[in-house]
């Protein structure tokens, strides 16, 4: 699926981790040649170029800002990151590798009684998403599932994700991911909280990515 998406892309696309390179750590592997910012139009050759980079993680700044600034004391909260990668957040995640991976960093670091990684699909987690205080998405399902699926992902979770109070934390926003999807937006689901990036920006932090974390709170 990953692979469809690539290919409907204006350009060419390197998917690169946010939670383990920095822009920094990029700038450094391209200068090295170890990675290349260009492709050629002609050959696809990394040499005339500049490439799009995109990431399906939080990067260290971001996840920062989220947990620092954008949510309150999450203490005794229920917690689901869907899609969680490679666990920088945590929850659950389709991809079977990046689930082995996470458990066993849960349980070299005995995290077992704070931390469930489950390799499933959102929808079959009725009951979970009942009882979750904060839900987190990020790009979770634009470039892994056809259309139709997303819509249906979408669905489950405002038939589900109900519980007053809770909050949802997406990137990008939900009124960008469904007029995508031409989706009616769900009057009384939720309402949209301000988030000021501006408080949190420094020389290592993009300021127009933090303006693409979006909060809202269950009605």
């Amino acid at each position: 699926m990953l692979t469809v998406q690539m290919q409907q892309l204006c350009r060419p696309t390197l998917h690169v981790d946010s939670f383990l390179y920095d822009e920094d750590q990029v700038d450094s592997l391209c200068e090295s040649g170890t990675m290349s910012r260009s492709f050629c139009v002609t050959c696809g050759s990394y040499r005339t170029a500049p490439l799009d980079f995109i990431s399906h993680s939080f990067s260290i700044p971001e996840l920062q800002f989220i947990f620092q600034t954008v949510l309150p004391d999450l203490n005794g909260r229920v917690l689901v990151d869907v899609g969680s990668r490679l666990g920088a957040v945590l929850y659950g995640e389709i991809s079977e590798e990046f689930v082995k991976l996470q458990n066993e960093i849960v349980e070299k670091y005995q995290l077992a009684d704070r931390i469930k990684v489950l390799h499933t699909d959102v929808r079959l987690q009725e009951t979970l998403l009942q009882n979750t205080d904060v839900l987190i998405m990020n790009n979770v399902f634009e470039f892994f599932m056809e259309p139709s699926e997303q819509v249906s992902a979408w669905r489950f979770i405002t038939q589900n994700f109900r519980k007053r109070g809770s909050l949802l934390v997406t990137v990008p926003s939900l009124h960008e991911s469904w007029k995508t999807l031409q989706m009616v937006p769900q009057p009384g689901w939720v309402e949209e909280l301000p988030v000021d990036s501006e408080v949190y920006l420094d020389r290592h932090t993009d300021s127009e990515t933090l303006t693409q974390i979006h909060l809202y709170r269950v009605l």
